[in-house]
């Protein structure tokens, strides 16, 4: 066998051209292979880093009535949750949000915090090496004063554990913090323990839940007596041993029709909560693009192992007098397979080496321009998983390459081979074998090409998606903290801050929201007509925005009806409107909005009634792709001013200019308050395109190695037919047979291969690419225009590849061509 491997490795290292190319060929299948795998891996396949993490679910409320999923639960749902899930080893909630730290006489920090219930780290299997886990006792409320007491009790520290990374990177790894009280959102909060390294709170993007928290504080909240509509825990359980995900739905399902009768709201609204996987949940939305991408590889994979088939069939024929020689001396069949089996290995395991190395190259990039809610991207690795998929597939395309030449060589005709003398290869007889590996390649490749021009479409049409807004030259920065101010003090600190930032050079506008469109916070609030006072299931949900006059007027959002906010109606408790068209059509079909009434709960657990003022053009808030749900806007002094935090500041210019000016007057107005999040608006509406954009880059990638590769093989077949065809053209020519028939000749055989390809790849096509349907966006699956335009395109490429080699043909030599025989 050593002997066969050495003399395989010195048959291909005498045609290095042919050697170098079936490697690299193979290499760009295996290396695109190999990235996609990793992610697919760290996406889709690895275990989330939690014990016994398969038995870890997530339990989200549903509004069917409203048109709302994946809602948090409020602090009574979540105790009779915790209280009645018998099947629950453990049932925890967490909400988490950005506060300012602040340590000693410097700026403060904002850092990410998460507030929790006292059993998270029991119910993930999070070890806390240093210091200790959260007890019961973190989690009793503030005492209320005592009757008469002159003044309320002393405030309670809160109770706070440090992720291993804040330990390290804010406190220096003092190991003496332990006990010691921190600063944090202008509370004080007793440090009792630190995390093991890496711990991340896994949640799907759409669940707004900080992935690495730097301060976990324990929720003081009275569960047991706690509200029914405030939602904002998110929830996380064990299942005991044994239990089925199916079997604790059910229970869940039992919880919730007692709800539903204790609290007729829950009825109306269509409350129903869904237990989910953990891993699957997070990876959900993620799915459709990793799978999509994982089929398109494949399909690179196949097109490059038929390319090198072809190659490997080409060189079969030019050996077949040795391979007939080797039989007429008695070898066997296994003794003809065998050296070019090992050929293709050989080929092959270099060829793996070489897109191993493409792979972990591609890693980098893939992680740059991949899409920021895609879940642990930043996981991704050349892990003993991935490699083993190489190997895998390396072994795979070396059989699946190498086998068909290996079986043509062994059914070598000796008799035939030896009378030809080697002149008329019968190898080349069979040329079907060829023709339907490049018609496969074909095929494929089209089918590739035409998800590309699908993803294409998608990112033409989010480009041009008219937003609502202009994105264009905003500056926006978040301030989640004011201090201890009182509300007069707030509102003064407000129009201060909003006078000296218009005053700024360049600046033409400046307001504040909550939440700023595309900045995946999320608001609601229940409306409905007045005859919702009656009939509570005609209330629906919509997006609450929170704002500052001069919102729609910075934001350049259109005015459609009626008027907006004035500074006269920024004060607290008066009950205003605007709303958006969405909502205005929906809830007055026919009607003009303006001075409507609308029964609306926003603060208090009752609905009251509100009166629209205005209507504006709708803005899209959760994405660019499609409207999303109806909003409406109350301003901010209705909530006693600072809840609108995110600033929106509008320059003609660059709005990075704006940086250092707008930190040096926030600064200058209160050295305390801490930024987060300051960039420009542009930032966040990449990241809406960001999904369809990577899937267009590595699928068009895909499609153009495919379609060059399928082009290729097609050179290559038409190339050796016009090689073993050249005595025959040089007689067809020596009658007088004129060059244009040549060229008809040659470029007729390459265009009724491809033709065969593209209807194949056609009616594949049609059923492949409903896969991307949850991709697309003003586009559909079966777009007739794309689909047009990539059959028009391959034919272009298709007579491309049959050109070169009729062209080669026509203008052979008859004399020289007639000798060749």
């Amino acid at each position: 066998m050593l002997n066969q491997v050495r003399y395989a490795a010195r048959a291909l290292a005498r045609t290095p051209v042919f050697t170098l190319t079936a490697i690299l060929t193979i290499a760009l299948g295996i290396g695109a292979s190999t990235a996609i795998f990793s992610v697919m891996n760290a996406v889709l396949l690895r275990p989330l880093p939690y014990r016994d993490a398969d038995r870890l679910v997530t339990v989200w409320s549903d509004l069917t009535a409203r048109n709302v999923n994946d809602f948090p639960l409020p602090p009574g749902d979540f105790y009779d949750l915790r209280k009645q899930g018998t099947l629950f080893e453990e049932t925890a909630a967490l909400v988490t949000f950005r506060q300012p730290l602040r340590r000693g006489e410097g700026e403060p920090e904002l850092v990410r915090v998460a507030g929790v219930t006292t059993n998270l780290f029991r119910t993930l299997g999070v070890r806390v090496p240093l210091g200790r886990d959260f007890v019961d006792d973190d989690a009793t409320p503030q005492a209320p004063p005592a009757p008469g007491a002159a003044a309320p009790p002393a405030p309670l520290p809160a109770v706070a554990i440090l992720s291993h990374e804040a330990w390290v990177n804010r406190f220096g790894s003092d190991r003496e913090i332990i006990g010691r009280r921190i600063d944090v959102g202008g509370q004080s909060a007793e440090v009792v323990g630190v995390l093991e390294p890496g711990v991340e709170l896994l949640f799907p993007p759409a669940g707004g839940v900080d992935r690495r928290p730097e301060i976990y504080t324990a929720l003081r909240i009275d569960l047991e007596n706690g509200g029914r509509l405030n939602v904002f825990l998110r929830v996380v359980s064990r299942l005991k041993p044994g239990v089925s995900r199916e079997q604790a739905q059910a229970q869940v399902n039992t919880l919730v029709a007692d709800l539903r009768q204790r609290f007729p709201i829950k009825a109306t609204a269509g409350l129903r909560m869904r237990v989910e996987s953990m891993h699957q949940d997070l990876s959900a939305d993620a799915k459709p693009t990793i799978t999509a991408l994982m089929g398109a590889v494949m399909f690179v994979l196949l097109i490059a192992c038929a390319n090198v088939a072809n190659l490997l069939l080409v060189r079969a024929s030019g050996r077949e007098r040795e391979l007939a020689v080797r039989a007429a001396l008695g070898g066997r069949r296994t003794d003809l397979l065998r050296p070019v089996l090992l050929e293709s290995l050989l080929i092959a395991v270099p060829g793996a080496l070489v897109g191993i190395g493409l792979a972990f190259a591609g890693l980098k990039l893939l992680v740059s321009i991949g899409p920021a809610d895609l879940p642990r991207l930043d996981d991704v690795s050349l892990d003993p998983r991935v490699l083993g998929f190489t190997a895998l597939a390396t072994f795979g395309a070396a059989v699946l390459f190498g086998l068909f030449p290996a079986v043509r060589a062994s059914l070598v005709d000796v008799g035939d081979v030896l009378r030809a003398g080697g002149r008329q290869p019968s190898l080349a007889g069979p040329r079907g074998l060829a023709h339907a590996v490049v018609v496969g390649e074909v095929a494929l490749a089209f089918v590739l090409l035409v998800g590309s021009g699908l993803m294409a479409r998608t990112v033409l049409a989010l480009y041009r998606a008219d937003p609502g807004y202009d994105p264009n030259g905003i500056l926006t920065f978040q301030l989640p903290d004011l201090g201890n101010r009182n509300d007069t003090a707030r509102a003064a600190f407000i129009q201060d801050l909003k006078g000296r930032l218009a005053a700024l050079p360049g600046v033409s506008g400046v307001t504040a929201v909550s939440p700023l469109p595309l900045d995946g916070d999320e608001s609601n609030a229940r409306y409905g007509t007045t005859a919702a006072a009656a009939d509570p299931s005609l209330f629906q949900q919509a997006d609450l925005h929170t704002i500052l006059p001069g919102y729609f007027e910075v934001m350049r959002t259109k005015l459609l009806e009626g008027r907006v906010f004035t500074e006269d109606d920024n004060v607290p408790n008066r009950r205003l409107l605007v709303i958006d068209r969405v909502l205005a059509r929906k809830t007055f079909p026919g009607q003009s909005a303006v001075g409507k009434q609308l029964l609306m709960r926003v603060a208090g657990p009752e609905p009251e009634l509100w009166e629209v003022i205005g209507v504006v053009d709708h803005q899209r808030s959760t994405g660019l792709g499609a409207d999303g749900r109806e909003a409406v806007y109350v301003t901010d002094g209705f909530f006693n001013f600072g809840n609108a935090a995110r600033w929106v500041v509008r320059t003609g210019g660059d709005p990075n200019l704006l940086t250092q000016p707008v930190r040096s007057t926030i600064k200058a107005l209160d050295p305390s308050i801490a930024i987060a999040d300051m960039q420009p608006m542009d930032v966040f509406v990449s990241q809406a395109r960001a999904p369809a954009r990577f899937a267009l880059v590595l699928i068009g990638v895909f499609a153009g190695i495919a379609a060059v590769l399928a082009a290729v093989g097609l050179y290559g077949v038409l190339a050796t037919l016009v090689r073993q065809r050249t005595a025959e053209i040089g007689v067809r020519m020596a009658f007088g047979a004129p060059r244009a028939s040549i060229l008809k000749l040659i470029v007729g055989r390459g265009l009724r291969l491809s033709a065969l390809g593209i209807v194949i790849g056609l009616a594949a096509a049609l059923g492949l690419t409903r896969i991307l349907n949850s991709m697309l966006v003003g586009v559909g699956a079966t777009d007739p225009v794309t689909f047009l335009a990539i059959v028009l395109l391959f034919v272009a490429i298709a007579a491309l590849a049959c050109w070169i080699p009729a062209r080669r043909a026509a203008g052979l030599d008859p004399n020289a061509a007639l000798h060749s025989e």
